[in-house]
């Protein structure tokens, strides 16, 4: 596992998730000083200083549920509200746009310059912010630092580590299944065609050798692909070209998008509930977490806002229905986390952490033990 994996992770399902309710703000018509409010809000949330800097501290990946829950505290960071239908399925179309993401990734690095396209796509959505716009510049040049110079080998370990958390999920997504890109049981199809990865050629040839590194014979052989060669390899400069497209906006022409739950893919989350067997691990990732949280500032309103509620389905009986039929397991019990960057706010929340230190008096009541580390779990 990685140490180096939860930035990209984090970022790349961010960027997905404000795509998302760009094309939901822009489809469900809200005004548009109030859709500019919601994005400016949570994009100064996501690359606030602090939370970057817990966010790029070397740490292992936070669980699917714990992770879920800072992007819903990120998706209410202003005056737009998600129904818990809306928000799994918000969380759904990230979650899988990143994963069919990583699998295309010609090479393990160029899961970086799907991050870069993430973070100039954002750009683009809050051009009117100058203040916000440096956010995002100084967290582009962080990347670039610390993920520039990383060896082939060290992306190999973030790959097979992204490919770790997604393993598991198989939701089926409308505008995948009609490209083609996504099978009936929610798995992706890989193409045989398009460019190779920088640096390598196209398959064809078998070059044979002899003790001495000569070079004494040629086979050629059918592939059964359509391979080109990579013309040039993706720039990591502040407006370089990317090259490779995975990470831009799919949503940039007004498509409408559902997820459906493969039974497969229920039948397999019935089976690695998380919260079946304690995990010993609970609450120092729950501290993690509150740390991480404790790093976000929400930018109050300076006067009375009317918020609204944005839907991510076609109708309210749609969202209704999805909220009814959605299996029990899959539900994210959210936990609700009020920390601010002000420090008296932010040690009480510590101390309030603390509390959830084991004593030896705990311990020696197995069944008091267990149930907290259940009621861990379940966050």
């Amino acid at each position: 596992m990685s140490m180096r994996t939860l930035p990209l992770l984090f970022l790349n399902l961010g960027g997905e998730m404000l795509y998302i309710l760009d094309q939901r703000l822009r489809a469900q018509n809200i005004p548009g000083d109030k859709a500019r409010k919601v994005m400016n809000d949570i994009v100064s949330t996501m690359f606030n200083q602090k939370f970057m800097e817990e966010l790029f501290k070397p740490q292992e990946l936070y669980s699917k549920k714990a992770l879920r829950t800072v992007y819903d505290r990120l998706a209410h960071a202003s005056i737009m509200r998600l129904n818990q239908a809306s928000m799994d399925k918000l969380y759904d179309l990230m979650t899988m746009a990143f994963k069919y993401q990583v699998l295309l990734c010609p090479r393990p690095k160029d899961v970086l310059l799907v991050t870069l396209n993430h973070l100039d796509a954002i750009k683009g959505l809050i051009q009117d912010s100058p203040t916000i716009l440096h956010q995002v510049d100084e967290t582009f040049r962080q990347l670039t630092d610390i993920y520039g110079g990383l060896s082939a080998g060290e992306f190999q370990l973030i790959r097979q580590t992204l490919l770790i958390f997604f393993q598991d999920l198989h939701i089926r997504v409308s505008i995948f299944l009609k490209d083609k890109v996504q099978n009936s049981n929610g798995r992706f199809v890989l193409p045989v065609s398009g460019p190779v990865p920088w640096g390598t050629e196209v398959p064809g040839l078998i070059r044979t050798f002899n003790s001495k590194g000569k070079e004494v014979k040629r086979t050629e052989f059918k592939h059964g692909g359509s391979y080109v060669a990579a013309l040039k390899e993706g720039s990591l400069e502040l407006y370089g070209d990317r090259v490779l497209k995975l990470g831009t906006n799919m949503y940039s022409v007004n498509r409408p998008v559902e997820t459906h739950m493969s039974a497969a893919s229920k039948n397999l989350a019935s089976r690695t509930q998380e919260s079946i067997v304690p995990n010993p691990l609970a609450k120092e990732e729950l501290n993690l977490l509150a740390r991480l949280i404790g790093g976000m500032e929400i930018q109050k309103p300076s006067g009375p806002e009317p918020g609204f509620r944005l839907n991510l389905f076609t109708t309210d009986e749609e969202e209704e229905q999805a909220a009814l039929t959605r299996p029990e397991e899959l539900s994210y019990e959210v936990i609700n986390i009020q920390a601010t960057q002000d420090q008296q706010t932010n040690q009480e929340l510590v101390r309030i952490m603390g509390e959830f230190e084991i004593t030896d008096q705990s311990r020696r009541s197995a069944s008091k033990g267990d149930d907290w580390l259940a009621m861990m779990d379940e966050l």
